[in-house]
């Protein structure tokens, strides 16, 4: 039982993470009916934001829950910003085109993000700093839960809560529910759906780059190709919630974590090796895809020719 309850808080450790980058990949899927490829990258950017912000000001050399969220909401910021020009300088001229060419825009965009990065910082693994103490407390028999895990916990639930207040109860919130609904029909009540999509896409940003710089506490190795399976997985997590529904995507979220983790403290009992922890997230994709296409909270909606 102690190993059990010490893989599941691991697991959901990590689908916190999976359901923060998910929330992205479904805010603009809801809005524009695009797959962002690029969005795992930009949890990587926020990784690297928070590096940089963390040693140019010092808080390396002394922790402090000062020094963590100012790197955090920085990291979001400069995220936040990035994901405006993505969308503004690489999405906003093809969105007239087919969905095709914006897929290929998308994936293009996330392969310059990552050797860009790599151009600029070489692809040599770096150490994130320690922006807490991290100490271990025991809460069930032998398991324990750390700080950086009970941060990750706290901050995304409250970056979840922000996110779902945000859409039901602001105005910008209701401008993008309607887009979501029909773009052409929001633009002639009026609504600016430029400004609504790069504010989505600044939304889904900021929430990546928390993701990494709350994985920069969990695990401190950052480096410029961090994005791909992240990305990938999350972009699972999403599908199999229901992309384009956001509880879903924290729903999925933490099921890859868990699946994830319970492979590795139980997969040779079965006869699955430890090292096909990655490959879990996919054999779920091929099963959803499979079994319930729309996801698990996701609804099938029928076009008109």
């Amino acid at each position: 039982m102690d190993t059990f309850v010490q893989q599941l808080i691991n697991g959901l450790t990590i689908g916190s993470i999976y359901a923060l980058i998910a929330l992205g990949y479904t805010m603009v899927y809801g809005i524009l009916r695009l797959i962002n490829f690029a969005h795992g990258d930009i949890y990587m950017v926020g990784a690297y934001a928070g590096y940089l912000l963390a040693i140019y000001l010092g808080f390396d050399a002394n922790p402090s829950i000062f020094g963590f969220i100012v790197v955090l909401l920085g990291a979001m910021l400069v995220a936040a910003l990035i994901g405006m020009a993505i969308e503004r300088f690489a999405y906003r001229p093809v969105r007239k085109f087919s969905r095709m060419t914006t897929l290929i825009t998308a994936i293009g965009m996330s392969l310059f993000i990552e050797y860009l990065f790599v151009f600029i910082f070489s692809g040599t693994p770096r150490s994130f700093p320690q922006l807490l103490q991290n100490d271990n407390y025991t809460i069930f028999g032998n398991a324990t839960i750390s700080t950086s895990q009970i941060l990750i916990f706290a901050v995304s639930i409250l970056l979840m809560v922000a996110l779902q207040y945000i859409i039901f109860r602001t105005k910008i919130g209701k401008a993008m529910r309607a887009v979501s609904f029909n773009l052409n029909s929001a633009k002639l009540m009026g609504v600016n759906t430029d400004f609504v999509i790069a504010f989505t896409f600044a939304l889904g940003s900021a929430l990546a780059a928390a993701g990494g710089v709350l994985t920069a506490q969990y695990n401190p190795k950052i480096e410029p190709l961090m994005g791909i399976i992240t990305g990938l997985k999350a972009f699972v997590a999403a599908v199999l919630g229901g992309i384009g529904n956001i509880p879903g995507a924290v729903l999925g979220g933490l099921l890859i974590g868990a699946a994830e983790t319970l492979v590795v403290g139980y997969g040779s009992y079965i006869g699955i090796p430890s090292t096909y922890r990655d490959a879990v997230a996919f054999a779920i994709l091929i099963l959803v895809l499979l079994i319930r296409p729309a996801g698990l909270l996701g609804t099938n909606v029928q076009e008109k020719v």
